[in-house]
């Protein structure tokens, strides 16, 4: 069999597993397993690659493999829960970047190239450049040590914007029509575009930041796709395309849970609320101790927890999932609901409580938990608070107004595990903690909860 016949069998094959693994993680039983079949098939399609006749020397490919692989295991090893939003977005960023060189390289090896090459080179350059900049102010964002995590803005920004835009279209024709004119036009739309990236990422903050990981994401994807034009490669551009399109997907997905508009995601000023907007609350906050919190649980017939990013914070999980075993064997009904924006990346709390192997068939989605609210006896919000927030359905004058929340407030007793008092992550009063259902367990999450599971094992 022929080098390039072989190539491509193992490129379809590749491309079948991407599907299959993609498919394969809708369903949290099977993800890892997709995860698995996924990477099989990338590794298939590298070492296949590299037998190509185009590839004369090994020796900066297993350089890059080694670094990279190094670079890859000690991130994933030494990044907390905490960390893995701000790992993630940084990820991405490295996507943009590595498509960028590519259209560097393509060009510089060859750059008196054809129109149709040269305008695939300025798409490459340009989603990887606003990719990279982009990725690397989310991380940032949510880091916190750097720059602020809330939203930055200013008078005139959409007009910066669209006259960064003008540039970057008129350079892009320029370079297209004479590519050979030299690296003038090209270093300007690196440039531009990494500019462009800082621009459109700075005026979102707070609890914004998942749909932004997620457009990020699929940036990185169509990234991929276009250098994958540049490279002629079949199944970078699959890969690419099936990333770009899945990221896109789950932006939408987001956005509705978020009750935002895609639009505004693409120009920039999305989620650029001011903290402390909407009506002032008022009321007295009714703390509870954590024997009487024990007396209200060991009472109740079902329970459902709500966590948020203070789960991840405290790393409380394996706590919660040994509480809820406890409640269990006295015959209560447990659940867990699982807000689509928890945390600070799509599917941070199901990771999470997947960690702490907590099963499946205990997560429930808003739509499916909501309708029930009303029955449960006790809701134990663990760190969570916009995703839980009364105001977005009361309050119009709320930047929350029209989200869909958990309506915890709904059922008999609400727990809210909390530091303190301050705010959540978009800066906004929660009116939930001054209702005559609530009470309110101050303290680290993991330390309250495990207060309870004593109450629990002493009480036998």
């Amino acid at each position: 069999m022929k080098t390039e016949t072989l190539v491509n069998l193992v490129y379809i094959l590749s491309a079948i597993t991407f599907i299959l693994g993609f498919k394969m993680m809708t369903s949290p039983q099977n993800a890892r397993r997709g995860n698995f079949i996924s990477a099989i098939g990338m590794i298939s399609a590298i070492i296949v690659t590299v037998m190509l006749p185009e590839v004369i020397s090994f020796t900066w490919l297993l350089g890059g493999v080694v670094v990279g692989s190094l670079v890859g295991v000690l991130l994933a090893y030494l990044t907390p829960m905490t960390g893995m939003p701000q790992m993630v977005g940084l990820l991405n960023g490295f996507g943009g970047l590595a498509s960028l060189l590519v259209s560097w390289a393509e060009y510089h090896l060859m750059p008196d190239t054809t129109h149709y090459r040269a305008f695939v080179i300025f798409l490459t350059l340009m989603i990887g450049a606003i990719t990279f900049s982009g990725s690397v102010i989310a991380w940032a964002k949510l880091e916190e040590k750097f720059i602020s995590g809330k939203a930055v803005v200013f008078k005139g920004q959409h007009i910066v914007n669209a006259s960064i835009v003008a540039l970057i279209v008129l350079g892009g024709i320029l370079f297209t029509m004479n590519p050979g004119s030299g690296y003038q036009i090209y270093i300007a739309m690196v440039v531009f575009s990494l500019i462009l990236g800082v621009m459109l990422v700075i005026p979102i903050g707070g609890a914004d930041m998942p749909v932004v990981i997620c457009l990020l994401n699929s940036y990185s994807g169509m990234a991929a796709c276009a250098s994958g034009f540049v490279v002629i490669n079949n199944l970078l551009i699959v890969a690419g395309a099936l990333v770009g399109a899945s990221g896109i997907i789950l932006t939408i997905i987001m956005c509705k849970a978020m009750n935002r508009s895609v639009a505004n995601v693409f120009f920039g000023g999305f989620g650029a609320t001011t903290a402390g907007q909407g009506q002032i609350v008022q009321g007295e906050v009714k703390p509870m101790s954590a024997s009487d919190a024990y007396l209200v649980l060991e009472a109740a017939s079902s329970v459902v927890f709500v966590p948020g990013y203070g789960l991840a914070v405290s790393q409380a999980q394996h706590t919660v999932r040994e509480l809820a075993e406890l409640l269990e064997k006295k015959g209560c009904d447990v659940r867990y609901a699982i807000h689509p924006v928890a945390g600070r990346m799509p599917g941070h709390m199901n990771v999470l409580l997947a960690e702490a192997n907590v099963s499946y068939d205990h997560l429930m989605e808003m739509d499916a938990i909501n309708p029930i609210m009303e029955t449960v006896d006790v809701s134990v919000v663990i760190g969570a608070n916009d995703v839980v927030n009364p105001a977005a359905r009361e309050d119009k004058s709320s930047p929350l107004f029209g989200m869909p929340i958990i309506d915890v407030d709904k059922s008999r007793t609400v727990i809210v595990l909390k530091r303190s008092m301050n705010p959540g992550f978009a800066g906004v009063d929660n009116p939930l903690f001054f209702k005559q259902n609530t009470r309110m367990l101050f303290g680290d999450a993991k330390a309250s909860i495990q207060s309870l599971v004593n109450e629990f094992k002493g009480s036998h």
